[in-house]
């Protein structure tokens, strides 16, 4: 196995993105099928070479790339499409019908994430983000499918974690890939192989409600694997779907004490879900000390506190319509 590639079974393999420097944090996906392969996720356009290299070690040329499947379109995901779309000349980009204009013209994208970070800290992190062609561009709204090499992947509308957010069934596994909507599962907590999850809230558009649903879809398709892109293949999924179950719950309630608005009512929902990190530790035995289980979840703390601040006042909103 080359380092940073972790071969599964089924001939999907995850793909080490290298995120910001941080080993296996995030995943772009790559499925191959008599001799045609599709790249589901990207990560970001630093990513690229690393995924080129994964399938070119397999027989895989980048003419043999049929399809560049999204889950979402946030750029930890996405970020490499335009430059993989750049290098497989046969490609087709599929995305959710209200991320694909995003794809078309990332400058949006862009400016928001030079808006949190800085245009250094993103050029760092994310590279540069290359538009795609509106003609390569397939929208994969609820119940979409396409084929590669005769197998059959379908799409399904997952909101929750993203409005713009799609999971992906191949019909031949019955393995999901679901981008961010089965959470989080680090490798550097498994113990004795035993998987746990912890989810996650995008920025802008957490919606516990719908993520409990998605959830629920997902379960109900009895999958013996799924694909997260941060990290890899989980099994166990009815365990790990109860507890990101209990997980959301346990975030609503940290928003729900957290009152007010601003830097002091950011400061409190991050001290509460790292809090909810230190308890699930102890529930399912992580073996991190405390330092490293800080460090680990760093990033994570703050878009999960980000993701139910922007939850609080869209309620709020509603409320007072």
């Amino acid at each position: 196995m080359a380092q940073g590639v972790f071969d599964y079974d089924e001939g999907i393999s995850a793909v080490d993105a290298f995120y910001d420097g941080r080993a296996a944090q995030t995943a772009a996906h790559i499925l191959i099928e008599k001799g045609r392969a599709a790249v589901i996720d990207t990560a970001t356009a630093l990513a690229a070479p690393r995924i080129l290299a994964a399938l070119a070690a397999r027989g895989i040329a980048p003419a043999q790339v049929d399809y560049v499947v999204l889950t979402h379109v946030h750029l930890d995901h996405a970020g490499g499409a335009g430059t993989l779309m750049a290098r497989c000349p046969n490609a087709r980009l599929t995305v959710h019908p209200r991320g694909a204009r995003h794809m078309v013209d990332p400058s949006r994208l862009m400016a928001a994430t030079v808006e949190i970070y800085g245009a250094q800290a993103t050029e760092r992190v994310y590279g540069t983000v290359l538009p795609v062609a509106a003609e390569r561009v397939i929208e994969t709204p609820e119940g979409a499918e396409i084929a590669l090499a005769g197998r059959v992947l379908e799409f399904f509308d997952a909101p929750g974690h993203a409005r713009h957010h799609v999971v992906v069934r191949d019909t031949r596994s019955g393995h999901l890939f679901a981008g961010d909507s089965f959470g989080l599962s680090y490798r550097a907590l498994d113990r004795e192989r035993r998987p746990s999850v912890f989810p996650t809230t995008s920025p802008t558009q957490f919606d516990p409600g719908a993520l409990h649903a998605t959830l629920e879809r997902m379960l109900a398709l009895a999958p013996e694997a799924v694909y997260v892109a941060h990290f890899g293949q989980v099994r166990d999924v009815p365990r790990l779907g109860a507890d990101l179950h209990r997980l959301i719950d346990a975030h609503v309630a940290v928003a729900e004490r957290c009152r007010g608005e601003g830097a002091a009512r950011l400061e409190r929902l991050k001290a509460g879900v790292a809090e909810l990190v230190r308890a699930e530790a102890l529930r399912q035995g992580w073996t991190l000390d405390a330092d490293a289980l800080m460090q680990l979840f760093a990033i994570d703390i703050e878009l999960n506190a980000q993701g139910l601040a922007a939850w609080l006042d869209g309620r709020r909103r509603a409320l007072g319509a």
